[in-house]
């Protein structure tokens, strides 16, 4: 039997065993005693969530810089400030407007400067139109008018071109990622529009009477659709790969689609594709050209862009569609194992780039120089050959792109092209190329910033050719007047 002593030592002990515990299991601290049991778990686990985050954004840091140094994961050096930084000055303020004739025509600009561009004896640069952000693909209409997708705005506009000057109408908004434009040249008062989803179609004026024609692969990856008609009348589809690199598990990513409008059938025309943003047809023999950007995360140089001939038929094989190789191989058939134990006999079979670009590059639009009339328009020495928009390298140490180049191509007699090299055509997109790369994180920050990056191309008869700009959010226009 405990006497009253007993008692209050007891109760004593219990009373530093509960502070002690509580000493032991409280976090923190609050007015008028300690956290509840229920409270502190809260915290607890709060601070657990934070604890692993961090660890986890600094391990990827470490990762990124110092642990992956195998070959087929190497990084290049951080580098994205030409890409997403504030241009060094307004383009548009920078080079003179196009101006407009009482019929409405575009004249030559009267102002020479090539400032801050550089471009070839004979030819000028004006700004067709500004205040269009994300400009993307262009389309002229039956009546003259130009079509642009500004894809990061969810628009579709329309430039109405008067004795005024241009007035833009925005056509359609609140679009999914809206990118590929297209007239059907057999009923020209079609127009098809692609978004990331799908692919709809409206009669002109009547622009509120969608009808979707195509559901596409959608919501990850390359999102960007481009579509256009092609010399067989079929509707054609780019959809890019929805990685970096892996294999795909719905067939229609990295491929080009074929869509009868008629039939309403579609087919894997092109596969192997990581991701050709771009492409047209050559005047002369009717074959599709396409650029394509190789994959990420091997370093510098490597892999190169590409462009590619798509061929319809594969050989030796009564059904399927002919295979560029991703994510097997790249350029001249390369093998890319991509972190796993592929064999290079995959590369068997695959069709090889028909032009290596220069690694993260970024090719984007492209167009053939057609014959002109002596004295009337592009000099003979252009014919054929094809203009492609370099967007611009986002993860390069040094830059590459932000231009647009002139690859030399003389046709064949029977078929196919000859290829005789590749010059700068438009030049000075990126300012400070050259400047020795920051090195106060540890890694090289180039410090160059870009004015503009260039995307689409349209060439018209008469020395014209319009090019898209969606960092500048310009069009421009350039033209050939030595001959004038």
């Amino acid at each position: 039997m405990k006497s009253k002593d007993d008692k209050v030592v007891y109760g004593i002990y219990a009373e530093e065993e509960r502070r002690r515990r509580s000493r032991n299991h409280a976090i923190a601290v609050k007015k008028g005693g300690y956290f509840t049991v229920s409270e502190r778990k809260i915290v607890k686990r709060a601070l657990i969530i934070f604890t692993v985050a961090v660890g986890c954004v600094l391990f990827a840091a470490w990762f990124l810089i110092y642990g992956c140094q195998s070959d087929w994961c190497r990084i290049a050096p951080v580098n994205v400030k030409p890409v997403f930084g504030p241009a060094p000055e307004d383009i548009a303020k920078l080079l003179p407007e196009a101006g407009f004739d009482e019929r409405g025509t575009l004249p030559s600009a009267e102002n020479d400067t090539n400032f801050p561009f550089i471009l070839p004896a004979g030819f000028r640069i004006s700004i067709f139109a500004k205040d269009l952000p994300g400009a993307r693909v262009m389309r002229f209409d039956s009546k003259g008018n130009m079509w642009v997708s500004l894809t990061s705005e969810g628009k579709v506009v329309q430039l109405m071109m008067s004795e005024k000057g241009i007035a833009k109408k925005e056509v359609f908004t609140n679009l999914r990622k809206p990118h590929g434009l297209a007239f059907d040249h057999r009923d020209p008062d079609v127009l098809y529009v692609a978004e990331d989803d799908k692919v709809f179609r409206v009669r002109l004026p009547d622009t509120n009477q969608r009808e979707k024609i195509l559901d596409l692969p959608c919501c990850d990856g390359h999102y960007t659709r481009t579509i256009g008609f092609g010399p067989d009348d079929k509707l054609y589809i780019s959809t890019g790969s929805s990685c970096n690199v892996c294999v795909e598990t719905d067939g229609r990513r990295s491929t080009i689609i074929q869509y009868d409008t008629e039939s309403k059938q579609s087919k894997i025309y092109a596969r192997g594709l990581r991701n050709s943003v771009f492409f047209t047809w050559d005047y002369v023999f009717g074959d599709m050209v396409a650029t394509e950007m190789g994959r990420d995360l091997l370093g510098d140089d490597l892999p190169p862009d590409e462009i590619n001939l798509i061929k319809e038929n594969a050989p030796l094989m009564e059904v399927g569609a002919r295979d560029y190789g991703w994510p097997y191989c790249y350029g001249q058939n390369v093998p890319d194992p991509f972190g796993k134990d592929i064999p290079g006999s995959l590369c068997i079979g695959k069709e090889p780039a028909f032009i290596d670009v220069p690694a993260h590059s970024a090719p984007l639009g492209l167009a053939f120089v057609s014959e002109d009339p002596p004295g009337g328009g592009w000099p003979e020495e252009y014919w054929h050959d094809l203009i492609v928009a370099y967007h611009g390298s986002w993860n390069r140490s040094v830059p590459a792109g932000y231009k647009v180049v002139r690859h030399k191509l003389t046709p064949r007699q029977e078929k196919g092209y000859i290829y005789e090299g590749v010059e700068d055509f438009i030049t000075g997109f990126l300012v400070d190329a050259q400047s020795p790369p920051d090195l106060s994180r540890g890694y090289p920050i180039n410090v160059g910033s870009a004015y503009g990056r260039p995307v689409d191309i349209v060439i018209q008869p008469g020395g014209v050719m319009y090019l898209s700009d969606d960092k500048a959010g310009v069009i421009y226009k350039i033209e050939y007047t030595a001959g004038q």
